[in-house]
């Protein structure tokens, strides 16, 4: 439950609309709601200002689609990350107005996409970082984050992401997507005055460790104002830059032109 359909409760209680005993079974079942395989937590939102967000990995179609259309029916906007197309048709079935981004793999309700706010850049190496920028860039959309895409902007051609400056210059935010050797989100870091959340990709040859490699150089970067996510963790960077985005916005710094 978000915390406009709990002040809409207590302003029909107030109406006399509802009884008491209806408002305590309502509160109730804002806790969570055990289903049996899941405890789906409805209470969430109102205590991080987010929803529960669906990991789909790990779980049969039939329970992302449960734990996801019951998400629904207290939620404006429900995500799912890492699913399948077989798990992406069945919470169509329950939701059908579920998106499905197959390239990140990622399901999505957005009934109330509201005003985009702020500015955060998704910033990605190299065309195979592209899964886990748009797993980030999508989250932030879905959060509410006026998002800026710089794609293929790696340190293999670094004119590519100077061409940009304007870019990183106007954003309270920047998330750097790299895999190979990570050295992205150093040098973005050494360009601008906000932070800069690294998100080491699996991409890459055998010396890359699937992500080792770009997880340990950035975690070891000279530029400072970075902090480091997960390999593949494009929706935990997602999360952490909308945070940063809306503390900025709320206190007044830049906003980006629409």
């Amino acid at each position: 439950m978000s915390p406009e359909r709990l002040r809409r409760l207590l302003e029909s209680l107030r109406r006399g609309e509802v009884t008491t005993e209806e408002v305590v079974d309502r509160v109730k079942a804002m806790s969570f709601e055990d289903v049996g395989f899941a405890k789906i937590d409805h209470h969430r939102r109102i205590r991080n200002g987010y929803p529960e967000v669906v990991y789909g990995e790990g779980k049969t179609p039939e329970q992302v689609a449960e734990i996801f259309s019951r998400l629904a029916r207290e939620n404006a906007n429900v995500l799912c990350t890492r699913a399948s197309r077989p798990t992406a048709d069945a919470v169509r079935e329950r939701v059908p107005e579920a998106r499905y981004h197959e390239l990140c793999r990622l399901v999505e309700v957005r009934r109330e996409p509201g005003q985009a706010v702020g500015g955060v850049a998704v910033a990605a190496a190299g065309t195979s970082d592209l899964p886990v920028a748009e797993e980030a860039a999508i989250s932030l959309e879905v959060f509410g984050s006026r998002v800026e895409r710089l794609y293929d902007v790696g340190v293999a051609g670094i004119h590519r992401l100077f061409a940009h400056a304007d870019v990183l210059r106007r954003v309270n935010c920047v998330v750097a997507v790299a895999g190979m050797e990570g050295a992205l989100p150093s040098v973005i870091a050494g360009l601008v005055d906000v932070p800069v959340i690294a998100v080491p990709t699996s991409v890459g040859y055998g010396a890359s460790f699937g992500g080792i490699t770009a997880l340990l150089a950035m975690l070891n970067s000279c530029a400072s104002g970075i902090s480091v996510v997960n390999i593949d963790n494009g929706f935990g960077a997602a999360y952490q830059a909308d945070m940063i985005n809306k503390l900025v916005t709320r206190g007044g710094r830049k906003e980006s032109p629409s």
